[in-house]
């Protein structure tokens, strides 16, 4: 009985957490050196790629994640380290337009809107590397966004052939990113499972 108990404690608890542990050392190597906070040290390139998040938090007021994305794409393009940028997001339905939403605080934060382009079919991280160099015909890209997507994306951009370093907007700290944080474990654990399946991007109809 207890042989029976403590295998099944291996298989409910110790194999799932070690999964998590383990796509999470992995991704963060393949990222290690890839991503930057300071705006001087990011090599420069043509496109940067801001991805798409909600510009209001559920329970209501902005979401601390998209503004300090928009406030980083800023950053990066008048410092000239990318030309043009590529806005990757959520346009599900009508209601909801995450690259609309994107575009008009970016083109208010000073950057023209014949350098911004959209791409309405970001719905995933996966998507949004693949189509950038599938749709877009882009081969070297910069991706902007919080630390811990900016390293799943640089992993993912390169195992489909797309060259990306990282941009790291600011974060959340303690309490306020926790959820985040958490969820971010399991995305990374999906990573290889959509790796594995060969997993395409959704098109917007389906």
């Amino acid at each position: 009985m207890k042989k029976r108990l403590r295998t099944v404690f291996l298989l409910l608890f110790i194999l799932p957490l070690s999964t998590l542990l383990i796509c999470d050392a992995i991704i963060d190597r393949g990222a290690r050196g890839k991503t930057f906070y300071n705006v001087q040290s990011v090599p420069k390139n043509k496109v940067g790629i801001v991805l798409g998040t909600s510009s209001r938090l559920i329970a209501g007021g902005n979401n601390p994640y998209y503004t300090h994305r928009i406030s980083a794409t800023i950053s990066l393009y008048k410092a000239g380290k990318i030309d043009r940028v590529l806005v990757s997001g959520d346009n599900a339905t009508k209601y909801y337009n995450e690259p609309d939403t994107f575009k008009k605080d970016l083109i208010k934060g000073g950057i023209p809107e014949d350098s911004i382009m959209l791409d309405p079919s970001g719905f995933r991280t996966l998507d949004s590397m693949v189509r950038a160099k599938e749709v877009f015909g882009l081969d070297s890209v910069t991706v902007i966004s919080q630390k811990f997507q900016n390293e799943r994306a640089v992993y993912l951009a390169e195992k489909k052939g797309l060259y990306a370093i990282g941009y790291n907007a600011q974060d959340l700290e303690g309490s306020q990113g926790l959820k985040v944080q958490v969820r971010e474990y399991f995305a990374r654990v999906k990573v290889f499972v959509d790796l594995l399946l060969n997993t395409q991007p959704r098109s917007k109809e389906s």
